[in-house]
């Protein structure tokens, strides 16, 4: 008891000295965690303890205030960085075993001689293959500092045993753009899959090509894209904007307005424009499209975006780990807010549940399939900045030009072939036996993509494994499916022959609705008749 009467003296004496320097609510931190670490009647992992502190603080807040330790920090800020230190590869985890699908050109890998279709088996002495490793393990033993070497063991197609390589480590650029190409004779197809370091960069070499090639209208594809870094949003809006026209501003309690305008220097700043985006479009894919249609610079096709719209603080901690706290929310120019309503409970705790299903209701209330089923207060109402169209606030950017959800594209053996990874299974099999001979015949993607036919007895080989897998066969389903089916495979070979460019050239006219709308829009007059060609600038 005496030890214990001395331990709180000694805690009210810190107490003490803290009070003229720090308010109440720090000092009751303090001293509880000062309390717990010494009196707590066993032993308390101090770290620990500060970390749960800090998660259970901001989880109160809203709902994009996060805590990384150290590792998370490192893996989240990677791809937003443009790249890492590894062995350069693309691959494919295929019954337990990577395949590589490409080395990335000019990388380690590509140097010491690994090629597509190899398997990696082991790394450094240490099976990978067939142990049910996870893959964030795998990619933890294949990623290390620029310089250091790994020894990995390979299988390669009609070579018996195993092959052995030492890599040595490098720098690996992580690429932003996944396609780049002509759709039409005068129109461009650039897709963005997140925003990282590089965006600009590479967007304005894409823009650059694509005009060589006789580009004057584009199609930017934001679908699926999360985000990333504000500035490459900025950046990658300037390319279309007009000197001095807003972008973006943020504003907060503590944080005064902040805009960011246009210089007028982009290179796309004539030309249509159709931005595509949907329901996982957010962040930075939302400031992009929300500046594109406030200032009636091109039209939004798609459905209604995600509504990430707070802007996060980093607060980079002395252990490597990091606080992304809330500071200020992002305004389109016409003062829309991006960020869609979020609510908290009666004890203040902040309803997470009913944030993370917004989606999945926007979906039991129809409104990925029915333009009609979205309703807008009146107040949300506002105007775009040179034709005075009417467009909404209150969470995410609303398309011109609604795009629904269709429901009864993939049937229900589609779906399970493609959950069970038959179809990947089923091309990268098939690219096995063939490389050689695709390459031989097609000698560019064009010739490929005129002239293959998937054969019969790849579709075969497709309805095999899946029955293999557990994925009975229903032939009026597959029936349906097959021209999807067809589609997804040779893009597939397509992707393993050449990249992931020649993947969406193959695809998209078969399987992406916005895709196709936007190049009819272009092209039958209905763009003109949402935004004249002679839009004045108010």
């Amino acid at each position: 008891m005496k030890r214990i009467l001395t331990v709180i003296a000694l805690l009210a004496t810190c107490l003490n000295l803290l009070l003229a320097q720090q308010n109440s609510q720090l000092r009751k931190l303090q001293l509880a965690l000062y309390a717990i670490t010494n009196l707590y009647v066993d032993s308390v992992d101090d770290k620990h303890l500060a970390e749960v502190a800090i998660q259970r603080m901001l989880s109160d807040l809203d709902p994009h205030s996060t805590y990384t330790n150290p590792q998370e920090t490192k893996e989240l800020n990677e791809p937003l960085k443009g790249g890492f230190e590894g062995i350069g590869v693309q691959f494919q985890m295929v019954d337990d075993t990577l395949v590589i699908i490409q080395p990335v050109s000019g990388g380690p890998s590509e140097k010491v001689g690994i090629i597509a279709g190899d398997r990696i088996i082991a790394v450094n002495d240490t099976a990978i293959a067939g142990v049910k490793m996870k893959t964030e393990e795998i990619m933890s033993r294949l990623r290390g500092p620029k310089g250091t070497k790994v020894n990995l063991s390979i299988l390669r197609q009609n070579i018996k045993d195993p092959l052995r390589f030492t890599v040595t480590r490098d720098k690996i650029p992580l690429f932003s753009i996944d396609a780049a190409y002509m759709a039409r004779p005068t129109t461009g197809y650039i897709k963005i899959n997140r925003f990282s370091a590089t965006t600009p960069e590479e967007t304005a070499e894409a823009l650059k090509n694509l005009r060589k090639q006789g580009m004057k209208d584009l199609i930017l594809d934001l679908q699926g894209n999360g985000g990333g870094f504000l500035d490459a949003a900025i950046n990658i809006a300037n390319e279309f904007l007009d000197l001095k026209d807003l972008i973006v501003y943020t504003e907060g309690r503590n944080s005064t307005r902040a805009e960011f305008r246009a210089k007028g220097d982009g290179t796309q700043r004539s030309g249509r424009i159709v931005v595509l985006i949907d329901e996982y479009s957010a962040s930075a894919s939302e400031i992009v499209s929300g500046a594109i249609q406030d200032h009636d610079r091109g039209i939004i096709v798609g459905r209604r975006s995600f509504g990430k719209g707070l802007v996060q603080q980093a607060i980079p901690l002395p252990d490597g780990s990091m606080i992304r706290l809330t500071t200020s929310r992002y305004y389109t120019p016409a003062g829309r807010c991006i960020q869609k309503p979020y609510t908290h409970t009666a004890n203040d705790t902040l309803d997470k549940e009913a944030y993370n299903k917004d989606l999945l209701n926007r979906y039991k209330r129809g409104e990925l399939m029915h333009a009609d089923s979205i309703h807008y207060e009146d107040s949300l109402k506002v105007k775009t900045l040179r034709l005075g169209r009417n467009v909404y606030g209150g969470g995410g950017i609303t398309p011109d030009i609604f795009i629904p959800l269709d429901t009864t594209k993939y049937t229900k053996y589609h779906t399970q072939l493609s959950a069970h990874g038959a179809i990947i299974k089923a091309s990268i099999s098939f690219v096995d036996a063939n490389r050689e001979q695709l390459k031989s015949k097609y000698k560019t993607f064009k010739k490929f993509n005129e002239d293959f036919k998937v054969p019969d007895e790849l579709l075969a080989r497709l309805r095999t494994i899946g029955e293999e897998s557990g994925v009975k066969y229903d032939e009026q389903q597959y029936n349906e499916s097959r021209p999807i089916l067809c589609s997804q495979l040779k893009g597939l070979i397509a992707r393993d022959i050449w990249d992931m460019s020649e993947y969406f050239q193959v695809i998209n006219p078969i399987i992406n609705e916005s895709y196709l709308t936007a190049l009819q829009l272009l092209s039958d007059g209905t763009y003109e008749k949402i935004i004249p060609t002679n839009n004045p600038k108010k």
